[in-house]
């Protein structure tokens, strides 16, 4: 009986490329269903064999640990460096974008609290 190891939705692909390439170097047997065409379904890495499951889980969340904490590094060393993008930074680059997104934002709320303002005054 199969048993979900993980799902790939929002997975990038360098991540789930060594998830497999792990699972390879301990001889794991699993097997990928690949992405709905509608986006329903994103896809996920499944073990044949369900008794694999802790011991996998186990080197999963250890490739997990070691890969947020290389991520981590990795962001305070921009930080640092200061090249940690911002809010700023992406405004000034693309300013007309930015605007856009506020004022669809503010139409939305407009339109949401527009009608309870109106049980206020009664």
């Amino acid at each position: 009986m199969a048993k979900l190891l993980m799902n790939l939705r929002g997975v990038p692909e360098d991540e789930a490329e060594e998830v497999r390439d792990l699972l390879r170097q301990h001889a794991v047997d699993y097997y990928e269903t690949p992405p709905n065409r509608w986006g329903l379904s994103m896809g996920a890495i499944w073990l044949r064999e369900v008794d694999d499951y802790p011991r996998v889980r186990s080197l999963l969340d250890n490739y997990q640990q070691r890969r947020r904490q290389q991520a981590r590094a990795e962001y305070e060393e921009q930080r640092r460096a200061g090249n940690q993008e911002t809010f700023v930074s992406l405004f000034r680059r693309d300013p007309l974008r930015y605007l856009l997104y506020m004022g669809i934002v503010g139409l939305i709320l407009y339109f949401s609290i527009t009608p309870f303002l109106g049980l206020i005054g009664d």
